[in-house]
C-alpha cells in the first residue's frame, strides 16, 4: 500500500510531469513532421511509428498527472515547440536525400535525452515515495531505449543511401 505523498512532494512531481509531458508532446510533433520529409520510405514509416508511440507516452503521463490532481501546461508545451525548432534550422539547404539521415541523428540524440529525462523522473518519484510514477517512468525509459536502438540500426544504411543518391546526381 502506497502512503499519501506530502503536498510539496506532489507539487514537485506534478511540475516535473508537466515538463516531461511538454517534451514528449513536442517530440511526437517533430517525429510526425519527420515522417513526411525526405526520400527514404522505410525511415519515414519508422518516424510515423515512433510518433504514434510518443503520443501514447504523453497520454500515459497525462493520465498519471491527472491522478495526482494536475493538468498539462499549455505554456510549457508551447515553449518546448519553439525550442525544438532550433536544431532543424541547421538543415536549411540540405538535399532531400540528406534529410532522413539528419532526422535520424536528431532522433537518436533526442531518444538518449529522453532516457535521461525518464531517469530523472523515476528518481524524483522514488525519492518522494511515488512508486506509481516511478514505475511509469521506468516503463517509458525502456521504450525510449528501444527507440534509441531502432534509430541506431537504421542510421548506417540511411547514410549509405544518402551518399549514393547525392553522388549519382553530380
Amino acid at each position: 500500500m502506497q502512503l499519501p505523498m506530502p503536498e510539496n512532494s506532489r507539487e514537485y512531481i506534478t511540475r516535473h510531469l508537466e515538463n516531461v509531458i511538454a517534451a514528449e508532446r513536442n517530440f511526437e510533433d517533430v517525429l510526425s513532421r519527420f515522417s513526411s520529409e525526405g526520400e527514404q520510405e522505410d525511415v519515414k514509416r519508422m518516424f510515423s511509428q515512433l510518433s504514434a508511440k510518443a503520443r501514447t507516452q504523453h497520454q500515459r503521463l497525462e493520465g498519471r498527472l491527472r491522478e495526482l490532481g494536475g493538468a498539462p501546461s499549455t505554456l510549457k508545451s508551447a515553449v518546448a515547440h519553439v525550442l525544438a525548432a532550433t536544431p532543424l534550422i541547421a538543415q536549411a539547404g540540405q538535399t532531400p536525400q540528406e534529410k532522413n539521415t539528419q532526422h535520424l541523428i536528431i532522433t537518436y540524440a533526442a531518444a538518449g535525452a529522453e532516457m535521461a529525462m525518464y531517469e530523472a523522473l523515476a528518481m524524483v518519484a522514488r525519492t518522494a515515495g511515488d512508486f506509481a510514477t516511478e514505475q511509469l517512468a521506468r516503463q517509458l525509459q525502456r521504450e525510449e531505449k528501444e527507440d534509441h536502438s531502432i534509430v541506431w540500426g537504421m542510421l548506417g544504411s540511411s547514410v549509405s543511401r544518402s551518399f549514393e543518391q547525392a553522388t549519382r546526381q553530380q
